[in-house]
């Protein structure tokens, strides 16, 4: 397999790794931390109108999951990748990022719980799936 084709599908495939996780998260999460009573944590418009209901409680399933999302994504991402694997674990979490943002402007969640998910779910656990790739399978001497 070439080396292009191989960073296309350990872009793709650390992309979708890392959306099942966090997917997985982001739905197990009313069962573990329940949302008030009334709240509609399954569309974007239940999020929009009851969140001045949810207490910073509510948001550490969401913060875990972009992280975990992201950083599983880009070990895998790194793990498939045999060159450029910085590359594709930092595209990984940019991706994950720009979604992030998108979000932002979906869902008006307070400043603080935005800043925190920008600044640490992303690229810092892309970072960290990169140094865990490594040290699954050290780079080729």
């Amino acid at each position: 397999m070439s080396g292009s084709i191989r960073i296309i599908l350990a872009l793709l495939t650390g992309l979708v790794v890392g959306g099942v996780v966090n997917m997985g998260l982001v739905m197990l999460g009313p069962s573990l931390i329940p949302p008030p009573p009334g709240v509609d944590m399954t569309t974007t418009e239940g999020l929009q109108a009851s969140m001045s209901l949810l207490e910073p409680r509510h948001f550490i399933m969401p913060f875990l999951a972009h992280a975990v999302g992201t950083l599983v994504g880009a070990m895998v991402g790194a793990l498939i990748a045999i060159e450029r694997r910085a590359f594709v674990a930092y595209a990984i979490g940019l991706v994950f990022l720009c979604g992030g943002v998108a979000a932002c402007f979906m869902i008006p969640a307070p400043m603080w719980f935005m800043v925190l998910d920008l600044l640490a779910a992303y690229i810092p656990m892309a970072w960290i799936g990169l140094s865990l790739a490594y040290r699954i399978k050290p780079a080729s001497a």
